[in-house]
């Protein structure tokens, strides 16, 4: 998160949607950050994440559920971190629930962070259909409240060797 220039305080509220067994949430509680929740659908992954935290765990709030249909607090996150989550979202209800969500509980000024499969991406991933983005067409689907502050792009090899392309885009909620 460094590497996003955020100027968030050690306060900050912070979301990770689709955290599954990433490393975000220990590295945010080594940075000293103190409001930290993680959502995911996958009960296991955030289990295996709690016993890799160990007593650190309890300082984070833990969300089980679906981010489509989840319901957050109201213009509560200061940083919305989605990881991985977006691009399953093949069905344009879903989209807008996931966006409706976004928009409620991310504060004015508040920043948003999107991993998702970029257009060289694979369509599918884990035998699952994804939706591939570039750049323009994540910040349309954001919307005008909105502003791309800054994206790139990375190659993620999985631990079965499959090449998955990602673009990261980095927005500030203007409105």
């Amino acid at each position: 998160m460094d590497k996003y220039d955020l100027g968030l305080s050690k306060d900050a509220r912070i979301i990770d949607v689709g955290g599954g067994v990433s490393t975000l949430a220990d590295d945010l509680l080594r940075q000293d950050y103190k409001s930290i929740t993680v959502l995911d659908l996958s009960k296991s992954a955030l289990s295996s994440v709690k016993v890799r935290l160990g007593k650190t765990a309890e300082s984070v709030t833990w969300l089980e559920g679906d981010i489509s249909t989840i319901a957050l607090p109201e213009q509560y996150y200061e940083l919305w971190h989605g990881r991985a989550a977006f691009h399953f979202l093949v069905n344009p209800e879903q989209q807008q629930q996931y966006l409706k969500n976004l928009v409620n509980a991310l504060r004015p000024g508040g920043h948003v962070i999107i991993g998702t499969f970029a257009l060289e991406a694979p369509s599918k991933c884990s035998g699952l259909p994804v939706h591939r983005y570039s750049h323009e067409q994540l910040a349309n689907a954001l919307g005008e409240d909105f502003e791309l502050k800054k994206y790139d792009k990375k190659l993620h090899i999985t631990p079965g060797g499959v090449e998955q392309m990602y673009l990261y885009c980095q927005f500030r909620r203007i409105a």
